[in-house]
Formats: structure tokens, sequence, C-alpha cells
């Protein structure tokens, strides 16, 4: 199946490719927009070679970062502006396409070469709308990582979370000291936010507002605010409230940790090496003086050994930084014995594994009229105002994602400042591109499609989702490896739901939508919910709490934030494994730079924090070796 989604994947790019070039023969006046345009699509063609640095049996480097997503692409900008530096950034996968610079795209990148494409384990309480029972983990795979084929949602996080992060052990993450690495990443173009001082204009990543929005988000923005949730910046002062989407996109492409910080020094930076297609299988790490001197590298059909004079640095994500600690001999003991590693330090990687569970809807229908996403109706016309630079067609839409809703619930334990649940507005469903891309990304099954959103698609009526997302499960998860083949995947269960007070949160989140829906702002667009009973759940009167919590454990949609596996804090803490300047416990020279580090679930989206990591620890690494 997904050898046939590739190949239609590939047909579209030639479509793309064929139109480009027609239009480069027929508008000389755009010449220049086009042949842009079509240099970004072949780059990743023609160009592979520019970023396959094959080693040097004569170069020793000084630094090896093992992973190219937000946080080891902005690691590697940092430590390569030091001449005297020789930086080795290995990723696994290949180079961004011109499919991945098209923000509408996204759906369909989850079922590419792009995306790892993990399963958790069979889920017992969650995910029964999926295939075995198995929830869909997308993570990236490609030059850019996770910000290569994610939604582009950029959020923060709350000042709470961090300040938890020093409290607990980890000294020098607080709110205040985490602020500026924010800052200094961001170069936002956010009208009426121009001289907040919660922004910067001067980073290399872009954060704006999606060009494209529909009136149905309109309308959600103004009943939202009559529901009492106050229109405010999510970034800023307060997360607590309503607000168009801000997004990593520059003028309404996306914008990933490969555009914002590699792609620009590239040619400039001979001291950066950068390998693509590269499986790392291994740290090498003596097991006397207990330091990383190099990595052993999969390349084409070579094997290599590479050594680093100064440190080894894991940026591999949240399930394959701990899988090559494990696989290093740096792990739990209960899990390394059994598969025959030897254990070099006994740490609890992957003991601990945190994720945002979302439910996939209530989806609501409209009175509207060409305001839903669907894939069928971007034309020549739409492509052509992409193409030239138009910021507001729907191709510019980050996956059909408009708005968010931070909100508390009733009974939440959490502070007052401190929101509960994220309502995500989506013009769209499973049914904006027929049943193809976000159904199979997802692992759900055809017959939800068939049953619930078919309908949808076949008569194009305008519908919007809302995604409900809890901030702070109490179900905790675990991942560790069943052997020692380095190009096997680890085993994931997320064990979501396994606390029902989660599955509560979210059903209290899903009646906030509701009664955002009733609203007179939606109610003169003739929003109603979607009436279909979703399969497995018939028994239960369609919109009962009962109805909602078996929808909840059956549409359950995780949006790639998982964290914990490689925890940050101090070394007396028995559940930590890397120390507040991300250095592995009793190992040397060798950090773990990614959200794999951050300690508890965040009150956001992953990607910012991501950043936000890779900035901080250039300047924790360069203090070191200066």
């Amino acid at each position: 199946m997904k050898e046939i989604f590739i190949r239609k994947n590939f047909k579209i790019l030639m479509l793309i490719f064929n139109f480009m070039a027609s239009l480069r023969q027929t508008n000389s006046l755009q010449l220049n927009i086009v042949d842009s345009w079509l240099n970004l699509g072949l780059h990743n063609i023609l160009k592979q070679g520019f970023y396959n640095d094959v080693p040097r049996s004569d170069l020793e480097y000084d630094f090896i970062i093992v992973g190219a997503g937000a946080a080891g692409c902005a690691l590697a900008n940092r430590l390569s502006e030091n001449p005297k530096w020789q930086i080795y950034l290995l990723e696994a996968g290949g180079l961004e396409s011109i499919m991945h610079q098209v923000p509408a795209m996204a759906g369909f990148l989850q079922g590419t070469h792009s995306n790892w494409g993990y399963r958790s384990e069979p889920q017992q309480l969650s995910c029964w709308g999926m295939y075995g029972n198995r929830c869909a983990l997308p993570r990236g795979k490609i030059l850019g990582g996770t910000s290569s084929i994610n939604f582009m949602i950029y959020n923060r996080g709350n000042r709470r979370d961090f300040d938890r992060w020093s409290e607990a052990g980890a000294e020098g993450w607080s709110y205040r000291e985490v602020l500026p690495y924010f800052l200094r990443s961001e170069n936002a173009q956010l009208k009426g936010l121009e001289n907040s001082p919660y922004h910067n204009h001067t980073g290399p990543l872009s954060v704006q507002y999606v060009g494209y929005r529909s009136e149905i988000v309109k309308a959600y923005i103004k009943a939202a605010q009559q529901a009492h949730h106050n229109y405010n910046d999510y970034n800023g002062e307060s997360q607590l409230g309503v607000s168009y989407v801000q997004a990593n996109t520059k003028d309404g492409r996306r914008h990933s940790a490969f555009k914002a910080y590699i792609e620009p020094i590239r040619n400039e930076r001979k001291n950066l090496h950068i390998l693509t297609m590269a499986r790392v299988t291994k740290v090498l790490i003596n097991p006397e003086s207990k330091r990383a001197y190099g990595i052993r590298l999969l390349h084409g059909n070579s094997l290599y050994t590479v050594k680093a004079s100064k440190e080894i640095i894991l940026s591999a994500g949240a399930f394959n930084s701990p899988q090559l600690l494990m696989l290093s001999g740096v792990g739990p003991r209960d899990n390394l014995e059994v598969i025959g590693i030897p254990i070099i330090k006994e740490l609890p990687v992957g003991k601990l594994l945190y994720d945002h569970m979302c439910h996939f809807g209530p989806t609501f229908v409209t009175n509207t009229t060409d305001q839903s996403m669907f894939t069928a109706d971007i034309n020549p016309n739409i492509f052509k105002e992409f193409l030239f630079g138009e910021i507001n067609t729907k191709l510019s839409s980050i996956g059909g994602v408009e708005a968010l809703t931070f909100t508390k619930v009733n009974g939440s334990s959490e502070p007052a400042d401190m929101p509960d649940v994220e309502i995500i507005t989506i013009a769209g469903s499973f049914a904006s591109d027929g049943g193809t891309a976000l159904l199979r990304g997802a692992n759900i099954r055809s017959n939800i499609y068939n049953e619930v959103y078919k309908v949808l698609a076949n008569t194009h009526q305008d519908h919007f989702t809302c995604l409900v997302m809890q901030f702070h499960p109490k179900s905790v998860g675990s991942l560790w490896l069943h052997n020692r083949d380095p190009l096997a995947w680890p085993r994931i269960n997320p064990n979501y739901f396994q606390q029902s007070e989660d599955v509560e949160i979210l059903l209290k989140g899903i009646k906030e939508t509701l009664r955002i829906a009733e609203m007179p702002a939606l109610k003169r667009i003739g929003t109603r919910l979607h009436p279909t009973i979703l399969p497995g759940c018939e028994n239960h009167d369609f919109g009962s709490d009962d109805y909602w919590r078996c929808s909840i454990r059956t549409l359950s949609y995780t949006l790639h934030h998982q964290v914990g596996s490689c925890r940050m804090g101090s070394e007396t803490d028995n559940t930590t494994v890397v120390n507040s300047q991300l250095k592995v416990h009793g190992i040397h020279n060798l950090r773990v730079v990614d959200t794999s580090i951050i300690p508890f679930p965040p009150t956001a989206h992953t990607n910012a924090a991501a950043f936000m990591i890779g900035e901080k620890a250039s300047d924790m690494i360069r203090s070191d070796w200066s």
C-alpha cells in the first residue's frame, strides 16, 4: 500500500514539474519565480551530492551530531559559527522536495519515506479505530526532521512548564532562562505583535500567521470570543484564549529546520559536513574510561567508523536517541541483558515516554460553500497563484489547521493560568483528501472513512473538525529494544488512556467545543454536528457522554509530541538520563539534544521547544570547549 501511495505522489510531483515548465515558457514576466521553484524541486534530485559528505579517513571531526531535526539543525548551525571546529551532521533520510514546501500537502508527507513510519504496540484502551489497534507515530526521516513533515504549528508552551523543569532538577531551564533562546531562533512577522517583547524579528526561523483563512474560522474565532475565550497571543503573556494559528511558514511556504538553519549557510561554511541517507548504528564508548569517542555509520553498502575529538551529540528524537543509547550499552539492565548487549552504564533510557493524545473530532457541517479543504479542488489556477507568490491560497493552509483555543476544564488540578486542553480547528476532516493520505498516515480503518466521512467527500459538504488535545496526561508509556538489530524498530507502547482521567479531560474538552458551536457566530453559518455514528460506538446514544468516551478511544490521534524517553534532571533522580547540561549521566563527551530530554509533557506542541533546546545546548557546548 505504501509503495502505491509513493508512486501516486511521484506522479503528482511530475505533474507539478511539467506545469511549472509550461509556465516558464509562457509567462516570461514571472520567469524568475518559476525558475526558483524549478530549482527547488530539482535540488532534491540533482544536488543530493551537495549533502553527501562521505567520511574521510584523514579527518577527525570535533563534533558529530546524529540527527538533523529542529534541535540538530540549530546545533549544527551555531557550532559551525566557529571556523576552527569541524562539525559532522548525520541524517538517516534524504532532502526536501518541492512537495515539502507546500503547507497544504502536510498530510500526504506522512505516507512517504520522509516519515519513519513507526507504529505503537497494540493498544487496549485507545486507537480502536486503527488497524491492529496500533497508533501511527509519525517522525521525520529527512534533513529537517519532523519540522519537514509536521503541520507547522508554532507553540512554545506555558511559563510554568519550564519553571517545573528547573524545580525538578534541571538547573538553568526556567522560563526566564529559556525565553531568550526561543527569541533567538525566531523571526516573527505577526501583524499586531510587531512591538511585543515576546517576539523577535531577526532570528533564522520564520513565524507567521497563515495567509489563507476560511470564512468558517472567522466565524469560529468570533464564536469562541462569544463563549468568553479572549483573543490572545498564545506565545505571549498568557496562553489562555483563542487565536489564529502561528506557523513556521515563510511567505506561505513551509519553513523547516533545514530551510531556516542549514540551507542559508551550506555554501559558506566549509567546516560543516553533512551526510544524508546515513544510518548510525552505535555510539562507540570506551568501557573503561566511559568516554564516547565515535560512531559506527552505515551509508550505502559500507560501514564506517567515524571519530570525534570533543563530543558525540544525539539529536535523533524521542525514539531514535534512546534506541541508539541502548544499542551502545547505555540503558536499563532488564532490557539490555535479555538481548545480550554488554552494559556500559545502567540508566532508565526509554522507561518513561509521555505523549499528547488527541481526539479527532467532533466534526461539524455548515451552510457555507467552498470553504473547507478538499484536495480535489486544487486546480492549476490555484497552483499558479501559489507559485507566483500568493500567500492566501488554500495551498498555504497548514494542512487545514486554522485556529487554536487554549482552555481550562472543570475540576482541573493545574494552576489557573495553565491550560488543560487545546482545541485545534481544522477546515476539513478525513474527507478532505478523499480518504487517502490522512487516513493512511493515521493507520485508520477504511470502514470508519466509508461510514462517517465519505458522504462529506462525495457531496463536497462544507465542514470543520475540532481536534481536542490533552496537555498533561497521567498515562505513561515506554519503549525498549527486542533485539540487537540496529535497523529494527524499537518497541513503543505509549499506554494511551491507561488512566481513565485522561479520557474524562478530553470529554470535557469536547463539551467545550460543542458549547462554542452553539454561539451565534457559528449558528449564523448553520453549524451543526455531523450526526453519523462512529463504527464501534453503535451501542451508545449519539452525543451522550458514553458515546464520546467511545469515540475518544476509537479516533485517538497523536501529533508528534513524544517526550521524556531520555529525561533531563539531577543525577540523584533515578528517573533521569541526562543532566541539566544534557550530558548523559556517567558517560563523558556524550549528550542528548532533542525533545527526548523534556521531563514532563509540555503545554505545547514540541517543535518550537526543539529549536530552543538546540539553541541553548549550543551555548552550553561552546562554553565547555571555548
